[in-house]
């Protein structure tokens, strides 16, 4: 199995190589990637590790996922299940945590190699029992989409939004765009409107905003 690195440092590159060394004999690692798109011609596996990634992670995900045949997996300590399910939407073909002992690592990469989706085992149940959820799934808004609705209605501008997410304006002008088209409105107080009516306000923010107003 071929696997290709990709990090935006090159110490935590040469560490996760260092890490894969001994199995040699299963992994065989024909690239690493510092802060550059790999090229992914003689590449299985691009394992792909978030760590200081100052860039989008969705739209890297996806990016990486449009590579053919080439299966993307996510290298992170956050196994949040939201976290998860969104690289999984993106196209990751599995999700594995840094808490796992290197040989275990190495299972989980052939396990992706041979065709499975591999995610940490505190995700599999509620993968498995189809309890994630979000305001706005049963409407077809991916959960980044649905959170960016969601700041969108408590009053953010598309700069605060991106602050918050730590993504680039541009990709929350993608968002907010393609949660537009999903949910039918054109403007910002339409979707502010909808979201009123969907589930995502709360009372506190609500009360928040009457008291904005009156004082």
């Amino acid at each position: 199995m071929r696997v290709a690195v990709v990090d935006d440092y090159e110490i935590v590159v040469a560490g996760i190589a260092a890490l894969l060394a001994p199995y040699d004999d299963r992994v065989h690692v024909v690239e690493l990637a510092a802060g550059r798109r790999p090229a992914l011609c003689d590449v299985d596996v691009v394992l792909y590790d978030t760590f200081g990634h100052t860039h989008d992670h969705d739209v890297e995900i996806k990016d990486l996922a449009s590579g053919g045949d080439v299966k993307v997996v996510v290298f992170s300590w956050n196994v949040e299940t939201l976290r998860v399910t969104c690289a999984l939407e993106q196209g990751a073909a599995g999700y594995i945590a840094k808490s796992l002992p290197a040989e275990a690592i190495v299972t989980a990469l052939e396990r992706v190699h041979a065709g499975e989706v591999v995610v940490p085992h505190e995700v599999e149940a509620d993968l498995a029992t189809d309890t994630v959820s979000w305001p706005g799934a049963e409407h077809g808004l991916s959960h980044r989409e649905a959170e960016v609705i969601a700041l969108v209605a408590q009053g953010l501008s598309n700069e605060e939004i991106a602050a918050r997410l730590y993504l680039s304006i541009n990709s929350i002008k993608t968002y907010i765009r393609t949660a537009y088209r999903k949910i039918g409105v054109t403007r910002r107080s339409q979707s502010v409107a909808w979201a009123m009516t969907h589930g995502f306000v709360t009372y506190d923010v609500d009360a928040r905003r009457d008291r904005a107003g009156r004082e």
